[in-house]
């Protein structure tokens, strides 16, 4: 933490000694284009930076993959039958009662 504070002090204190000698050779370059008739102008040269692309790749493009969920048809008339209990579950910061349900498909 010592070090981050240093190093952000440091920067901070560079920061503000640049503007001021900036300033002097401002000054000195203004001083000396005195007799000059028009003030050379110089252009800001903004460099823009690319976007990194990532690649994507794809195994076979002719091969179908299923969805995370299995298609299933259970037919006609199928009703859902559902069992919901209540189980203890240990974990580290203490034994917590938590729902658990199982469902299948059963023909109506």
């Amino acid at each position: 933490m010592k070090r981050i504070v240093a190093a952000a002090l440091l920067a901070v204190a560079v920061g503000l000694s640049l503007p001021a000698t900036g300033a002097q050779a401002q000054s000195a370059a203004a001083e000396a284009r005195v007799g000059e008739a028009a003030p050379v102008v110089r252009e800001r040269v903004v460099e823009r930076r690319r976007l990194k692309r990532v690649p994507i790749y794809r195994s076979r493009p002719d091969h179908w993959e299923p969805d995370v969920i299995t298609r299933y048809n259970p037919g006609p008339n199928a009703v859902r039958d559902c069992t919901a209990t209540y189980v203890q579950e240990h974990r580290p910061s203490g034994t917590v009662i938590t729902p658990r349900m199982n469902c299948f498909w059963r023909p109506g």
